[in-house]
């Protein structure tokens, strides 16, 4: 068996199972063609046991090797993409909130809620898709949330994939993101326009777009909530001149993306 598509595939179930509107968005291009999946994301916080380092020990002890690291100085965030020899395998962007930048409380909050993880948890190979292993109520998300969406939106929802990503290139009914873009809309979902539609250029190598998150019924301890959960973004990649199809990541785009699960939009 394959371990590490075995955990990818765990991470999709439990993606669509949270988003249905993105399991009806990927039939509906898999009745074009074959979907490939170009990356996987997962959000986190810079604490000894839940950081970049931690988690991506999921993914490198199944063969992914470390790629690119990268800094957002708006968002407060530090990442780093992950990349399998078997190129059938999608990246794992893994970004994690620099909580040092934060206020005290929410700091503590933070610490609070990890805290809470029982340690057995840490040695299950499935821990990337483990879901919210604490106790938060409505309040504590809304204080999160008045200071970092980032913050809120792991604080409601834990470990699993924030999103996957079409891989334009590879799908045999698109000649580019935008005619996918196109298709998206014309099938009723609104795609995040912070920055534009698509973000980025084939001048940096790489254009990203996404759908918004879709909202979800999530239970807090107090109460249920209709939230902002997880999205679906599509990409296409260009050829560096050295003629290679370029596999990092454009920091001002991802600034942009992670923005589709923000309350506002």
């Amino acid at each position: 068996m394959n371990i590490a598509q075995n955990l990818i595939d765990n991470l999709w179930q439990d993606y669509t199972a949270l988003n249905p509107h993105t399991l009806a968005i990927h039939d509906l291009i898999a009745a074009k063609g074959k979907v490939s999946n170009d990356h996987i994301a997962i959000r986190t916080f810079n604490l000894p046991n839940v950081n970049i380092a931690a988690l991506s020990k999921y993914f490198t002890n199944l063969g992914y090797v470390p790629a690119d690291t990268y800094n957002f100085e708006q968002k407060k965030l530090d990442a780093q993409h992950f990349e399998h020899p078997d190129k059938s395998l999608p990246k794992v962007f893994i970004s994690e909130l620099r909580l040092q930048d934060f206020s005290q409380k929410l700091q503590n909050t933070v610490s609070n809620l990890i805290n809470q993880v029982p340690k057995d948890a840490y040695d299950n190979w499935n821990f990337p898709c483990i879901g919210r292993p604490w106790s938060l109520n409505y309040t504590t998300y809304q204080e999160l949330l008045a200071e970092s969406e980032y913050a809120a939106w792991v604080a409601a929802f834990g470990f699993r994939a924030n999103h996957f990503t079409v891989y334009v290139n590879d799908h045999p009914a698109f000649d580019d993101l935008k005619s996918l873009n196109d298709f998206i809309i014309a099938a009723g979902y609104p795609l995040n326009e912070s920055g534009g539609i698509i973000k980025g250029s084939q001048k940096v190598f790489l254009e990203q777009s996404s759908t918004l998150a879709g909202k979800v019924d999530l239970k807090f301890d107090d109460q249920t909530q209709n939230i902002p959960a997880c999205y679906y973004e599509f990409a296409q990649r260009f050829p560096l001149p050295n003629g290679q199809i370029f596999q990092g990541f454009v920091t001002g785009s991802a600034d942009k993306i992670f923005e589709s699960t923000n309350t506002r939009q």
